[in-house]
């Protein structure tokens, strides 16, 4: 799909359910026009991963995640061996009488059919493709270099096989929580956006979109009263869209058309995910809802 406007990214997003704003949607499109990787930060819960699942769903390529964790390094990142494989390889080669020349042994070793590819390999691989680096933020700075230098050149080396070099730079879209500030230089390589959570109209714009079977008077009152739960000040964790999307369905498998106070608190579990939030958001829907 050629997308030649913000209106088309838009649009394109919207086909497959993901409602985004104009800002969202214009550099949407300068990050695909410009061939750089776009850094969304936000809380949890706002459709950043959600975002890159809609761009490979719209413009119909694969979708490569890369989960980061505390720890994470380039080889998880990269690739690794098939060592059992490589094992079995050397089995076959004795069993054939094959090892007298150790250097030719080794060196088959190191065949491109016993790699590994993880993530950012696979995306360079497989490009034109979408490489998601999600919660990049829980990642150290070591890797945050490695991950620079990729995305400065949108290749890698493996020692033993040589360079691979995308022929198409993959779309990047990398992910922020931030629980941590990344450093400036990454930053400066990204187009950068800050996702809000979404107005009234909006959310209930989504949840009709991604749920449509929940009646349309029952997601407006979900996201009334979800929106009302953001302002508070006193949780651990404020619900996001997803979990605004989780408890509407929720109510629905329940039969619920109009929301009610026992069957709110009964369904709890799918909007918050703390017991001391439960308490409290208990609490503010007997409120809300008596009134």
């Amino acid at each position: 799909m050629d997308l030649q406007s913000t209106g088309d990214v838009a649009a394109a997003l919207g086909g497959t359910g993901y409602l985004c704003d104009d800002s969202l949607a214009t550099v949407g499109f300068l990050a695909l026009k410009m061939q750089r990787p776009l850094l969304l930060e936000g809380e949890p819960g706002t459709g950043k991963t959600a975002l890159a699942e809609a761009l490979a769903e719209a413009l119909d390529l694969p979708l490569v995640r890369l989960q980061c964790y505390e720890g994470i390094d380039a080889t998880q990142a990269l690739y690794d061996w098939d060592f059992p494989r490589q094992i079995l390889h050397l089995r076959a080669l004795e069993a054939a009488g094959g090892t007298a020349d150790v250097e030719e042994a080794e060196k088959s070793l190191y065949d491109a059919r016993f790699l590994l590819a993880r993530p950012v390999l696979a995306a360079l691989q497989q490009s034109p493709a979408v490489l998601l680096v999600d919660e990049v933020d829980r990642a150290d700075d070591e890797f945050e270099a490695f991950l620079l230098e990729v995305l400065s050149t949108y290749q890698v080396t493996i020692p033993e096989l040589g360079t691979v070099r995308a022929a198409t730079p993959p779309i990047v879209v990398l992910t922020s929580n931030r629980t941590r500030e990344l450093h400036d230089a990454l930053k400066r390589r990204c187009l950068y956006h800050w996702i809000e959570h979404p107005g009234l109209e909006r959310e209930v714009e989504i949840v009709r979109s991604r749920a449509p079977e929940v009646a349309a008077g029952l997601a407006r009152q979900v996201v009334e009263v979800v929106q009302q739960l953001r302002d508070r000040q006193d949780l651990q964790k404020p619900p996001g869209v997803a979990e605004t999307l989780d408890w509407a369905r929720a109510l629905h498998h329940l039969g619920t058309t109009d929301l009610d106070l026992a069957t709110a608190a009964a369904t709890l579990g799918a909007l918050v995910k703390y017991r001391e939030d439960a308490d409290r958001v208990r609490h503010a829907l007997d409120q809300m809802l008596r009134t």
